[in-house]
């Protein structure tokens, strides 16, 4: 008989956590057992297969054991979780490393830090995110403490229309010399996202208005956003911000200053 559905679970259980749970230790050993033996003799059937007294066994000694130690199974799903994270992780790294060069370049007024710096640091971020903004500081403080880093910024407008709207005005306003003043402008700013609001602050920074207006949809603007919207699928971005170490880490989320820290720590070492 095929393993069913409880069975299973319970397999994945009694292998990640035979040591700690001395009951599981005691099914695990049943297990292997059934699969491999019945009466003293080496089974011809494949391992997947259980008679219904050896099912009813061990789905017996898992409740026994869920009920003797519920914590087996709050520990089961940690280690699924952790274990799937890792995978993502690994998959998402392997994402990196194959899309490197790509990730790594970027337009001379998207990079900050040391234009020549030893380690590489890329940042996906969204002008409306609260996260972003609340990393600004962060960044800077960040950049300051490591001189050898050189930071490439990735805008990517994916919380709706108002983002692609203050993405747009940021990547116009490049074209200016203007694509830090606007960029801090926009993220600073708690004003309700609208062009009027865009054409204040960039009044505010000496940016011409209507070359801005122009330049928004301006087919260079356009292919910016889809470049580094393509580069955010092609890792397989799920949120803002994101920040990647080299090719040794994809941070997520944002970060304190000793995280910041330990991920760089980590890419040099890569």
């Amino acid at each position: 008989m095929p393993y069913g559905p409880d069975v299973l679970c319970f397999l994945q259980l009694i292998r990640s956590f035979p040591l700690r749970h001395p009951l599981l230790a005691t099914a695990s050993a049943v297990v292997a057992g059934m699969a491999f033996f019945v009466g003293g003799q080496a089974l011809a059937a494949p391992a997947t297969s259980f008679t219904p007294a050896q099912r009813a066994e061990i789905v017996g000694i898992m409740r026994d054991a869920l009920q003797n130690d519920p914590s087996i199974l709050t520990d089961a799903i940690r280690a699924i979780r952790e274990k799937a994270e890792e995978q993502k992780q690994d998959s998402t790294l392997a994402a990196v490393k194959a899309h490197q060069s790509e990730l790594q370049t970027a337009p001379d007024f998207a990079i900050r830090g040391n234009p020549h710096g030893r380690i590489t640091v890329v940042e996906f971020y969204d002008p409306r995110c609260s996260y972003c903004r609340s990393m600004m500081g962060e960044v800077d403080s960040f950049l300051s403490r490591h001189p050898d880093v050189r930071l490439v910024e990735k805008v990517v407008p994916v919380l709706g229309t108002n983002s692609v709207l203050d993405t747009r005005a940021i990547f116009a306003a490049s074209a200016q010399g203007k694509y830090e003043a606007m960029r801090r402008a926009l993220m600073a700013d708690t004003t309700k996202p609208s062009m009027e609001r865009i054409v204040e602050l960039a009044q505010a920074n000496g940016i011409d208005t209507k070359k801005l207006t122009a330049d928004m949809s301006s087919p260079q603007t356009v292919a910016l956003i889809n470049t580094n919207l393509d580069q955010g699928r092609a890792v397989g971005l799920d949120g803002t911000p994101t920040f990647i170490f080299g090719t040794a880490a994809v941070a997520p989320g944002a970060l304190e200053a000793d995280q910041m820290d330990a991920f760089l720590e980590r890419a040099r070492k890569a």
